[in-house]
């Protein structure tokens, strides 16, 4: 008899995955915390699965409102929510400390609200994701429009490469009203001091370094499985 060669799963078979492992962290009879990504929309089917184990959801972006919405599953008003036990959401880096960057949605400011609301973070990723340094992935960084350029001067001052991000020819709009701003070229060697430095500049809303947010869990979606990462 022969056996199949063994295949390697492709990235969004590693996303579901751990999209599934995360139902683990949802708390019955509760409210969870849902992020945004191609990862959480895995994620989204997968909580859909259990819908009556659970309250409903608060969500970090009008697409991630309008999947959960469409599957049968009450969205919350973050105001009308005190605390969520756990938010489950994606990253476009994470590092050795559960330090992460994200936004590669545009959704980073509604991310930070909901995961600064809820007493852990689970990231959910697959392994391309996982990092040494972060500052690979672009970081973005969510600005009100009058101030973007003076945001790219200080940007290219710290050695980065900061441009506006476009959609359809023209300046993409959070669900916010504002725009984005996307920087490479930077080795975030220190993501609290970093984070906290940028958010104090006039006119950034948010910047996509998660280390004062950071991940309490990694589920890390690997050709061996799920790997389960606690920091």
């Amino acid at each position: 008899m022969t056996h199949a060669p063994h295949t390697a799963l492709s990235q969004d078979e590693l996303k579901t995955l751990v999209g599934r492992a995360a139902l683990a962290y949802v708390v019955p009879g509760q409210i969870v915390g849902v992020g945004t990504g191609s990862t959480v929309n895995k994620f989204i089917d997968a909580l859909a699965t259990i819908k009556d184990q659970f309250t409903g959801a608060v969500s970090s972006s009008v697409a991630s409102t309008e999947r959960l919405q469409a599957l049968g599953i009450t969205v919350f008003d973050c105001n009308d929510v005190a605390e969520l036990a756990v938010y489950i959401d994606g990253a476009d880096e994470i590092d050795g400390q559960g330090y992460m960057i994200k936004g590669g949605g545009a959704a980073l400011t509604r991310e930070k609200i909901v995961a600064a609301q809820s007493r852990q973070f689970v990231c959910i990723a697959d392994d391309s994701k996982l990092v040494q340094t972060l500052g690979k992935f672009a970081l973005p960084v969510e600005v009100i429009p009058m101030a973007t350029q003076r945001i790219l001067r200080q940007f290219a001052a710290l050695g980065g490469q900061a441009r506006v991000r476009l959609k359809d020819g023209v300046p993409l709009v959070t669900d916010n009203g504002q725009h984005i701003v996307d920087v490479t070229g930077l080795q975030i060697t220190d993501p609290l001091a970093f984070e906290t430095s940028v958010s104090q500049w006039p006119g950034v809303v948010t910047m996509g370094v998660f280390a004062h947010q950071k991940a309490n869990v990694c589920l890390l979606g690997t050709a061996k499985g799920v790997k389960k990462i606690l920091y």
